[in-house]
């Protein structure tokens, strides 16, 4: 992303009136007519930036949209660094403890590395916080139970189950505007026929 503020050579709290006067100065210091030709082409690129520049910064609601867009750049720029530096971190604490070649250093230094993490708040928000707390779920997280066999309340379950949907059936056959809708699924369904032919 261009650096406006650069370009037309302001700061970035700058009053509009400072950013006029500013562009006004470049735009005669860097006029095409003012350079040999070798030298014009770079005024001629310099000014475009020049206007472009004073197009975004002179309007207030692309100048915003332009400071919230720096904004979000520097926020990722600053996610990278710690990002980086965690890595860092991590790389020379492995470093440290593959030297020493002590397990229970190893096992310490990785626990350790792991509640700093959850607990460090400059973690919070990137890939690496997000990654070490599901690492901290799923340790935590109970062993796989086996599958239990059914038993007696599970077979009552299924038998009430389908009580209720047959009295539910019995029940729409004589409401009069759902006995033709009833009839419908019954009598002209051929998964119904199916099963109606294997008790005939």
């Amino acid at each position: 992303m261009k650096d406006y503020y650069g370009i037309l050579e302001v700061h970035e709290k700058a009053s509009p009136e400072i950013i006029e006067k500013a562009y006004k100065t470049l735009v005669k210091k860097y006029h095409p007519d003012l350079y040999s030709t070798v030298e014009k082409k770079e005024a001629e690129i310099k000014l475009k930036d020049i206007n472009e520049a004073y197009h975004i910064l002179s309007d207030s609601f692309l100048r915003s949209q332009y400071d919230l867009e720096i904004q979000k750049e520097r926020n990722r720029a600053q996610t990278q660094t710690t990002e980086n530096s965690y890595r860092e971190n991590t790389r020379n604490n492995q470093q440290n403890t593959t030297q020493k070649g002590n397990q229970n250093t190893l096992k310490n230094k990785r626990k350790k590395t792991k509640t700093e993490s959850v607990e460090n708040k400059n973690n919070v928000g990137t890939i690496y916080g997000l990654i070490d707390l599901m690492k901290n779920i799923w340790d935590s997280k109970p062993q796989k139970r086996k599958r239990k066999k059914m038993n007696q309340t599970d077979f009552l379950a299924i038998g009430l189950t389908i009580i209720v949907v047959l009295i539910i059936g019995v029940i729409l056959w004589f409401i009069p505007f759902t006995n033709g809708w009833m009839r419908q699924l019954l009598f002209e369904n051929p998964i119904f026929d199916i099963i109606g032919g294997l008790f005939s």
